[in-house]
């Protein structure tokens, strides 16, 4: 039976899964915290679960769920068979029988589109084919250089299908940054637009195009898709729309591949910040299970083959740079419709219009909206109102993550919701990483809120707040570890043939011989290491376990020996109306005082004069503590971000600690890097100032 069908209103999805587990194992928990605890002592039980809930397939039997317990290099689900692409596919017929399409899309120009479930599959196997007819073969890396469009998640269905390794890049990425992160897998396809619409304005791609084909010497073949001209055509590469047309007797009869549960899925890249980005290797059966258990238990999505019902429509607003492009894709895993927007959210810089994903959200008849805590905070900052942005009484479900999200922006979002006629929307907000795409922190429907706050640590990672003497903590804040293993963490790092640079990534600081066994006990030389994830997280005593992270934990402020996250700073600091957005950074000096710079960015018209300065210590004063009182606020035009919006914190860190820029920043990797040289400018100064 699949287990992916809504339940009656008001029942959550996780609650479905207990009671199978009451029914089918007797198993019966008090609380949350129990279930929770169970899953991450009885891994073996707990993972064969998901596969049995889940109704996975496999035409070979498998071993015991996790074989070999240990991190990094823990066996998952010897001898089982599975693909990303085949559990797609499975729901097609009866999703569409509900008459729920499988991606419903739009962009900047209005361009909306459905594409059914049947034409998804056609598309699929058509692709499939072609990629078949030009040599690929299992374990060949298909290159993608594409935006948040239906074809997109295409093409990777395509590829993985037929067990090719699936990598892509955001076309608002430029050629450097491209070919840092392809040139490391040798892809053997690259599959390119010919452009993007961006922020009001057309951006041609195909100069970036010839720059990949003529730095990319494994590149077998090319495959042009027309995004901004339907009847463009370059010498050498196919045409997508003819390509994708077939519609013949094999694609009727194409079956994705079996292929082994470790099976490369694709190749995501760390953020890069200082050398080459990580190209982190997933496997088929580990995404699977995990965007399975976390969309569905967690973020409580699922789809209805109800005949008249709605249905669920699940939007994560996104870029194809950011990890989030794989956790709006993964809706498809469980029939569900995924809703995509590509474009800038903010409407452009000469027309700024932070309405432009609700109103989207309201045409489409989106039910969990989903995007980073950035963009809330900016349509809080707008004065944004429900009355601008349609009806929005079909969203039951906020989704947040990529920073912090403050309970001021979650209250304004909650009170936003309610004028929009949803009383009761419930917030989902999650952590977690690329690094093995998922989460670690996130939500619960069943559990109360508290804004500011995210409600659990997700079934199934065993996470901890570590002191400094590796010890767990309740109630302070500490290192976020995974002490046990998940089946998405990476298979590999590309190229890392020793496994150094996979240790040296995440399991530096807790080495082999910290490892814990399941239950407790000391650890010992024989047992594994312990992700260590490089977030500041403080959980919350008692049996509900709320949780909060602080920030990255090496971009930490520690100021006269009392350590503080920079998220709590920019939660005071943002919350004056006339602060746009603001940076943070403490250098520290051996055997010397630190010194802590302000950066922010003002309203236009309002200048850092002393009263503005006198608003934003006391802020801090007040919100924190006058500890962290910054040495200095400098007004600034921006902050330097990356191409997913995340603050640069650890690189502006290094450059005015006198690291030059190119060994701590990848201009390609930024969303702004033209900001960058008023840093530089201010580091020279500072470095050039005597003691």
């Amino acid at each position: 039976m699949n287990k992916t069908t809504t339940a009656a209103p008001g029942i959550a999805q996780i609650r479905l899964y207990q009671d199978w587990l009451r029914d089918r194992h007797g198993l019966v928990f008090g609380s949350y915290d129990a279930l929770w605890r169970w899953s991450t002592t009885e891994l073996d039980a707990f993972w064969q679960s998901i596969w049995d809930y889940f109704d996975l397939q496999s035409p070979t039997p498998h071993g015991a769920a996790l074989a070999k317990n240990v991190m990094p290099g823990a066996c998952w689900f010897p001898g089982a068979q599975v693909n990303y692409a085949r559990q797609v596919l499975r729901h097609v017929d009866a999703a569409h029988a509900a008459g729920m399409p499988a991606i419903v899309s739009s962009n900047e120009k209005g361009r909306q589109r459905d594409l059914s479930w049947p034409e998804l599959r056609r598309q699929v196997a058509s692709l499939a084919l072609h990629l078949q007819a030009q040599g690929v073969q299992p374990g060949d890396r298909v290159a993608a250089y594409l935006p948040n469009i239906p074809e997109t998640m295409v093409a990777f269905l395509a590829t993985v299908s037929i067990g090719g390794v699936w990598s892509l890049c955001a076309p608002d990425m430029g050629t450097h940054a491209v070919l840092d992160r392809f040139r490391q897998i040798a892809p053997t396809v690259l599959i390119a637009c010919d452009g993007v619409t961006h922020g009001g304005r057309d951006h041609d791609r195909l100069g970036v195009l010839a720059e990949l084909r003529q730095a990319l010497p494994s590149v077998r073949h090319t495959l042009l898709l027309g995004n901004l001209d339907a009847m463009v055509s370059v010498a050498g590469c196919a045409d997508w729309t003819s390509v994708t047309a077939r519609n013949d007797a094999q694609t009727s009869a194409f079956e994705p591949l079996w292929l082994a549960f470790d099976h490369p899925l694709w190749i995501v890249y760390s953020s890069g910040t200082t050398g080459l980005p990580k190209p982190i290797v997933h496997g088929h059966g580990g995404m699977l299970l995990v965007q399975m258990q976390l969309g569905t238990l967690h973020n409580d999505v699922g789809c209805s083959y109800q005949p008249n019902s709605f249905g669920e429509r699940y939007h994560w607003y996104s870029s194809t740079g950011w990890v989030m492009w794989n956790a709006q894709l993964a809706g498809l895993l469980g029939g569900t419709t995924c809703v995509i927007f590509d474009g800038n959210p903010g409407g452009s810089k000469d027309q700024p219009d932070w309405t432009t994903l609700w109103r989207f959200a309201a045409d489409t008849g989106v039910t969990f909206f989903g995007a980073g805590a950035a963009f809330y905070a900016s349509c809080m900052k707008a004065g944004i109102t429900p009355a601008a942005c349609g009806d929005l009484s079909r969203i039951r479900a906020l989704g947040s993550t990529g920073s912090p999200l403050s309970a001021e922006v979650q209250q304004w979002g909650s009170a936003f919701m309610a004028s929009a006629g949803v009383d009761d929307v419930w917030w989902c907000n999650i952590s977690g990483g690329t690094d093995f795409a998922g989460a670690f922190i996130g939500g619960n429907r069943e559990l109360p809120q508290t804004p500011g706050k995210m409600q659990c640590r997700l079934l199934g990672a065993a996470v901890e707040a570590w002191d400094d003497s590796g010890r767990p903590v309740i109630g302070e804040v500490g290192e976020l570890v995974c002490t046990q293993p998940i089946p998405s963490m990476p298979l590999y790092l590309w190229g890392d043939d020793s496994g150094a640079r996979l240790l040296a990534s995440y399991f530096d600081m807790y080495p082999p011989g910290h490892g814990r066994r399941p239950g407790g006990g000391d650890a010992g030389p024989e047992l594994g290491a312990v992700w260590r994830h490089g977030d500041w997280l403080k959980i919350d005593p008692g049996t509900e376990g709320g949780c909060v992270i602080y920030g990255r934990s090496d971009a930490t402020i520690n100021r006269h020996g009392l350590r503080m996250g920079t998220s709590e700073l920019y939660s005071a600091i943002e919350a004056l109306p006339e602060v746009l957005d603001s940076l943070v950074v403490d250098l520290e000096y051996l055997g010397r005082a630190s010194y802590m710079p302000l950066f922010v960015v003002l309203k236009s018209g309002v200048v850092l004069d002393d009263a503005m300065r006198a608003r934003l210590n006391h802020a801090v004063k007040t919100a924190l503590s006058p500890r962290f009182v910054p040495d200095d606020i400098l007004q600034v035009a921006e902050i330097p971000r990356t191409l997913s919006g995340k603050k640069q914190e650890l690189p502006i860190k290094k450059l005015l600690l006198g690291q030059p820029l190119e060994k701590v920043l990848n201009r390609d990797a930024m969303a702004n890097p033209h900001c960058l040289d008023w840093y530089v400018g201010f580091a020279q100064q500072r470095l050039a100032r005597p003691g």
